[in-house]
C-alpha cells in the first residue's frame, strides 16, 4: 500500500485540514501534561519533604497514605473516579471543565512518585547538611528552605527528568474522558481517513519530539545547578 502523507493536508469536515487539527491536539497534549507537571511537582515536593520531617509522626504517616493511595491505582482508574465519580459525590464539580479534572488526576498520580524522589534525595543526603542548619540557629522549615531542598533538588535531577518525560507520554490517556489531545486526534482521524500509517507515525514523531525536548531542557538545567565535586554520602544519609 502506499504512503499518502498528502491526507493531511485534506478538509476534515469542519474547514480545517487534519494537519491544523493535529497542531490543535498537540497543543492540548503539552497543556494537559505541562499543567499537570506543575501540580505533580508542587504537590510531590510538599509530601516528599514531610515524609523525612523528625518529630511529625502523623504528619509523616499523611504523607506515606498519600504516596501509597495514588501510585497503586491505575491512572486510568484514577482519571475515571475524577471525571464520573467525584462530580457525583461533590454536585459543585460538576461545573468544573474536563481539562482540569484530567490535571488534577494526572498530577496527583505523578505527584507520589516525585514525593518518592523527593524522600530519597533528602535521605541521600549526609547528617551533616542538617547539623549546619542547626548549627546556624535556622528552624525546621528554615534549614529545609535554605540547606536540604536545594541540595536534594540536585540530587533527584536525572529521575525527576524520566517522570517529567513519562508524565508528557500518560497524558495520552487523557483520550479517555473526550480531552482533545493527540491520541484521541490519531483514533479519530484514522478512522475518516483510513490512513492509519501515516497518522499514527506523525503521532508518534509528535511525541517523540515532545519527550527528547523535555530531556534536553532537563538535561540543562541539570548542567546548571551541578555543584562541582559533590558527592552524594548514601550510606550516611539514613538518618533523614
Amino acid at each position: 500500500m502506499a504512503w499518502d502523507w498528502q491526507v493531511f493536508l485534506n478538509d476534515d469536515g469542519s474547514g480545517r485540514t487534519y494537519l491544523q487539527w493535529m497542531m490543535d491536539a498537540w497543543g492540548w497534549t503539552l497543556s494537559v501534561a505541562g499543567s499537570s507537571w506543575v501540580v505533580a511537582v508542587v504537590v510531590g515536593a510538599l509530601v516528599g519533604t514531610l515524609r523525612t520531617l523528625p518529630n511529625s509522626p502523623w504528619l509523616v504517616r499523611l504523607a506515606n497514605v498519600w504516596v501509597e493511595l495514588f501510585r497503586n491505582i491505575p491512572l486510568l482508574v484514577q482519571i475515571f473516579i475524577w471525571y464520573f465519580v467525584i462530580p457525583k459525590i461533590f454536585p459543585a464539580m460538576q461545573q468544573i471543565p474536563g481539562f482540569v479534572l484530567v490535571v488534577f488526576a494526572l498530577g496527583f498520580f505523578t505527584s507520589a512518585r516525585i514525593a518518592e524522589q523527593v524522600r530519597a534525595g533528602i535521605q541521600a543526603l549526609p547528617r551533616g547538611q542538617r547539623y549546619a542548619g542547626m548549627a546556624m540557629g535556622f528552624t525546621t522549615a528554615q534549614t529545609y528552605r535554605y540547606v536540604i531542598l536545594p541540595m536534594a533538588v540536585r540530587i533527584i535531577m536525572p529521575p525527576l527528568t524520566s517522570e517529567s518525560m513519562n508524565l508528557l507520554k500518560n497524558s495520552s490517556v487523557a483520550f479517555a474522558v473526550s480531552i482533545a489531545e493527540l491520541t484521541m486526534f490519531a483514533m479519530q482521524a484514522q478512522e475518516e481517513t483510513s490512513r492509519g500509517i501515516e497518522v499514527y507515525l506523525a503521532v508518534t514523531a509528535l511525541y517523540a519530539m515532545s519527550a527528547f525536548a523535555v530531556n534536553r531542557v532537563f538535561a540543562f538545567i541539570e548542567k546548571k545547578v551541578q555543584i562541582p565535586g559533590f558527592i552524594v554520602a548514601g550510606g550516611t544519609g539514613g538518618g533523614h
